[in-house]
C-alpha cells in the first residue's frame, strides 16, 4: 500500500491506497488561506506542514490495523505561487499562493513591452499574476531582502519534501512554469533574462528526474508514524496527478478538474509553442517520456458555483434541484464568469477580466441565475479543452464532478461523454501511480481507469449548447476590449 498526500489550496488529504487505486482510508484537514490587502493570498508553511503530519498520523494508524506495509509516501499539491525556504526548509516570509494578485502590475507591464510574448514563444507558458515569474520580479522590486535571505523559490510540494527528508529538488511539472525549456527539461536562461531575474536563477532547484524517490529522515518519520528511510515520491503537482489518476492515457485524452478553479489539461506527444497566439496556458512535462501535457488552468471552478449559490441565499445541498428547475438555456439569462480578482489566465490572460449576468428580467429565478452561471463555467471548459487540442476521451474530478446535474451540463457543453472516477481523492491516485511505477511496480492503468461511471451527453441539448457555445465566444470577444478600459 502507498500512503497518497494531496495538499490542496483549502484541503489537505492523505489516503491509504491498494494497488487497485480503491482508497481503504482518508483523512483530510482544512487549510487557511490569508487574505490581505493589495490582493496578497498567502498561506503559512508551518500550518500546512502540520495538516500533512496530521493526516498521514491518522492514516499510518489506520495501516497498522490492517496489517500490511507501507510502500511509500506520494506527495502531490497545489502548483504555482512562490514558497521561499532556507537551507532547512524554514519559509522565507509567508508562501505566495497561485491566487496572489499583488504582481498584475507586473503583468500589465511585461504585455505592453513584449516580454510576456517573448518568454511564451521561448517556453510556452502563459504566465499570469500568481506564477513564479511576475512573483519574483515583484519581490525584487519590494521585498529584495526576502530573495537575499531565501536558499530556494520552490512550490507546495517541494517545500514539503524538503521538510521531510532535507532534499531541495522540485518536481519538473512544477518547474516548468515559467522557465524551464519542457522537451529538454532545463531552465530558459533567455526566459529569465527577459523576466529581469537571471540573477535568481541560483534559486531554483534542478528538477528532479523521473522516477526519482527520496527517504523520509528520523525526526519526520517519527512525527508522521511511519519507518525511517521510507521511500517519498514528490510529484507531479496536482492538476498532472489529477490526469493520470482519473484516467488520462492516450494522446489526446483530456482531463478535467473541476475544483476551486478549472484545470483543463491535454496529453499529447509534442510540445508545440505558436509564438503568435495567445498568450496562455502551460506546457508541463510529465513522468511519462515524451508525454507532455498541455495545460489551460482557467480561474474559474466551484468558487462561482459557491458565489453564485450565497447569491440566492441557497446551498450546495440545493444544487441537483435548482438545476432541475431550469431548463438549458436558463430562461434567456447567460453569464461570463471571470469572477476572480486575479481576472482569467486560461485560454486567454486578462487581469481585469470581469463577469457578468445578461438576458435577466423580472421573471428570472434563482434557479436560473445558478444554471446560467454553472453553463457559463462548462463553456470555459470547453473553451479551454478544445484550446489544449482535445481529440480523445474526457475524465473529470474534482467537487464539482459530483454534482448528477453539473457533470451533465458538462457533457453536453462538451458534446462527448464525461468519465468521472468512483474513488475521490483522484490526485493523491495519480501521486500514487507515479511512486509504484518508480518502485519499479507498476500498475494496472487499464484497471484503475475502467473503474468510473460514464455521463452520456443528451442529442438535443448538445445541438442547443452548440448554439450556445458560439454566442459565448462573441460575447467574450465583445467584452475583452471594455475589461481594460474600466480597470
Amino acid at each position: 500500500m502507498i500512503v497518497g498526500v494531496d495538499v490542496g489550496t483549502s484541503v489537505t488529504k492523505a489516503s491509504l491506497l491498494n494497488r487497485d487505486g480503491t482508497a481503504l482510508v482518508t483523512h483530510s484537514k482544512r487549510s487557511t488561506l490569508n487574505r490581505l490587502p493589495g490582493g496578497r493570498v498567502e498561506q503559512d508553511l508551518e500550518e500546512v506542514i502540520g495538516s500533512v503530519i496530521q493526516v498521514v498520523r491518522e492514516v499510518a494508524a489506520a495501516a497498522e490495523q490492517v496489517g500490511e506495509p507501507i510502500e511509500a509516501l506520494a506527495i502531490t499539491g497545489q502548483g504555482d505561487g512562490l514558497w521561499l525556504r532556507d537551507h532547512q526548509g524554514q519559509q522565507v516570509g509567508p508562501a505566495i499562493s497561485w491566487l496572489d494578485a499583488r504582481a498584475a502590475e507586473v503583468l500589465d507591464h511585461w504585455e505592453k513591452s513584449g516580454v510576456q510574448r517573448r518568454v511564451f514563444g521561448l517556453t510556452g507558458s502563459g504566465m499570469f499574476p500568481g506564477s513564479a515569474g511576475p512573483l519574483l520580479a515583484h519581490l525584487a522590486e519590494s521585498s529584495p531582502e526576502r530573495l537575499e535571505r531565501a536558499v530556494v523559490a520552490g512550490y507546495c510540494v517541494d517545500a514539503i519534501v524538503q521538510r521531510f527528508t532535507g532534499e531541495i529538488t522540485v518536481d519538473a511539472s512544477d518547474a516548468s512554469l515559467p522557465f524551464l525549456d519542457v522537451p529538454s527539461r532545463s531552465y530558459s536562461q533567455e526566459a529569465l533574462q527577459a523576466c529581469g531575474v537571471a540573477e535568481y536563477r541560483r534559486l531554483l532547484a534542478e528538477p528532479a528526474p523521473p522516477n526519482k524517490l527520496f527517504a523520509l529522515d528520523g525526526k519526520s518519520a517519527k512525527a508522521l508514524g511511519l519507518p525511517a528511510g521510507l521511500p517519498v515520491s514528490a510529484g507531479p503537482f496536482d492538476l498532472p496527478a489529477c490526469a493520470f489518476g482519473s484516467g488520462v492515457g492516450n494522446v489526446g485524452d483530456g482531463s478535467l478538474v473541476i475544483g476551486t478553479t478549472l484545470g483543463c489539461q491535454v496529453l499529447r506527444d509534442e510540445v508545440a509553442i505558436d509564438p503568435d497566439g495567445e498568450v496562455a496556458g502551460m506546457w508541463l512535462a510529465t513522468p511519462l517520456p515524451e508525454r507532455y501535457l498541455r495545460v489551460m488552468p482557467a480561474m474559474v471552478g466551484t468558487a462561482n458555483l459557491d458565489w453564485v449559490l450565497s447569491m440566492v441565499g441557497a446551498g450546495v445541498d440545493q444544487l441537483e434541484t435548482l438545476l432541475g428547475n431550469s431548463k438549458p438555456g436558463a430562461g434567456g439569462v447567460s453569464a461570463l464568469s471571470f469572477l476572480s480578482s486575479s481576472g482569467e489566465r486560461a485560454p486567454f490572460v486578462e487581469p481585469h477580466a470581469h463577469g457578468q449576468f445578461t438576458g435577466l428580467s423580472l421573471e428570472t429565478t434563482q434557479s436560473d441565475l445558478v444554471r446560467a452561471m454553472c453553463e457559463a463555467v462548462a463553456y470555459a471548459a470547453r473553451h479551454n479543452l478544445e484550446t489544449a487540442g482535445l481529440t480523445g476521451e474526457v475524465s473529470a474530478c474534482g467537487g464539482g464532478a459530483r454534482s448528477a446535474a453539473w457533470s451533465q451540463i458538462f457533457a453536453d457543453v462538451l458534446g462527448r461523454p464525461l468519465h468521472v472516477p468512483y474513488e475521490e481523492g483522484v490526485g493523491a491516485r495519480g501521486a500514487a501511480m507515479t511512486a509504484w511505477d518508480s518502485l519499479g511496480e507498476p500498475v494496472d492503468h487499464e484497471e484503475w481507469a475502467a473503474a468510473r461511471r460514464t455521463v452520456v451527453p443528451n442529442p438535443s441539448a448538445v445541438e442547443f449548447y452548440e448554439r450556445g457555445y458560439r454566442e459565448y465566444l462573441a460575447t467574450i470577444d465583445r467584452a475583452r476590449p471594455l475589461w481594460g478600459a474600466t480597470s
